[in-house]
């Protein structure tokens, strides 16, 4: 017997339009979530993650990395020098004057016609003795960059260093993160070429010294242990912020910074017990010698969190690291004096993250 759906009710009908709806509903949302959280935990082989495809990357990218990259191949391959600099580089000056007068981009580029693409060098005469890729987290300080430029440059060339200097630039409407920033500098300059040592360098602070040498020893160096904003005296032994270096596989040890510093403070000391904990042991140059002026600047946001996650750093470092990078590198591009990248990361998902498998990229090392 057929039963004659035009005597039911109207509000039967209705109710059951309306629950069928609903379900059809519910299904398409919980597929979406279900996507969305796997595709978001799948890291490409670029290092950035699905969920922020929806941010504008460069589509000619690769193929400009790949460009340069065969340039520096080349230039290498056409010196091919056979003879090691000098242990001791012998156009050391000693102290410094610190101009805090910033050039214009123009008046840098003429300076340094000496530069190869991305603001990479290597001594034309010898071998250098260090590969060194000099890390800067930056937002909102252009001037800055070119008073930094004008003074690094020279000085890093008279230390006959073969040296490549990343600004790590955070996309507006985030949480400054320097550690992360600091992070990604790791992994970007690691693609491009075959660095040892790893310098992480505030943007404001300039070293006083030429002898203060930008290379890695046996144990992480904390660079600028005498700053003149704090009369050039150490305010605690456990200081490692400002600029400090650390060897490629010293940095892998300890899984690099943490990326749970949103805002001012806390990354430093996190980053000291990192070091405790893989028993290394942070070691400075004398004081005299470790000095650098720092520039004026507005004081960032202080993170609220820092000590919480300061008393977590032990059972963090394994898992909060270079092993569980999130973000997108919407840029890359060789400038003159630097070489620019540009990214962005979403703050909540980098505090939920607590472990993701890296991908390797693509780029030859040299």
């Amino acid at each position: 017997m057929r039963l004659d759906v035009s005597l039911w009710p109207a509000w039967c009908r209705c109710s059951k339009s309306i629950r069928y709806v609903l379900h059809i509903f519910t299904i398409v949302v919980l597929v979406f979530l279900v996507l969305q959280y796997g595709i978001g935990l799948v890291l490409t082989r670029d290092h950035h993650v699905s969920w922020l495809n929806n941010a504008s990357v460069r589509h000619d990218l690769d193929r400009d990395i790949d460009e340069v990259v065969r340039k520096w191949q080349a230039t290498d391959r056409e010196r091919n020098l056979s003879t090691n600099c000098p242990y001791l580089p012998p156009k050391l000056v000693g102290r410094l004057y610190i101009n805090e007068t910033a050039p214009s981009w123009e008046e840098l580029e003429r300076n340094h016609r000496e530069l190869q693409p991305g603001g990479r060098f290597s001594p034309p005469n010898c071998k250098a003795l260090h590969r060194v890729a000099i890390i800067i987290p930056y937002r909102d300080r252009e001037s800055h960059l070119r008073v930094f430029f004008n003074h690094m440059h020279p000085l890093l060339q008279r230390q006959q260093l073969d040296y490549g200097i990343f600004v790590i630039e955070e996309a507006p409407g985030i949480k400054f993160n320097r550690a992360m920033l600091m992070n990604i500098g790791f992994v970007e300059a690691s693609k491009l070429y075959n660095y040892q040592c790893f310098i992480f360098h505030d943007v404001d602070l300039l070293p006083e010294d030429d002898r203060n040498i930008y290379s890695c020893p046996d144990q992480p160096r904390h660079m600028s242990a005498a700053v003149n904003t704090l009369d050039y005296k150490l305010p605690y032994p456990e200081i490692y912020g400002g600029v400090s270096a650390l060897k490629k596989e010293q940095f892998e040890k300890v899984n690099g910074f943490s990326n749970k510093f949103f805002g001012w403070g806390g990354e430093d000391d996190d980053m000291w017990v990192r070091i405790n904990n893989a028993g290394l042991k942070v070691i400075r140059y004398p004081l005299d010698i470790a000095r650098y002026t720092m520039l004026g600047h507005k004081k960032d946001e202080p993170n609220p969190e820092r000590y919480k996650y300061l008393y977590s750093a032990e059972k963090r470092l394994k898992t909060d690291g270079i092993n569980s990078l999130i973000y997108k590198r919407l840029d890359l591009q060789f400038r003159k004096t630097y070489t620019w990248v540009y990214v962005t990361f979403n703050e909540a998902d980098v505090l939920a993250v607590s472990h993701l498998t890296i991908i390797g990229s693509k780029h030859t090392k040299l």
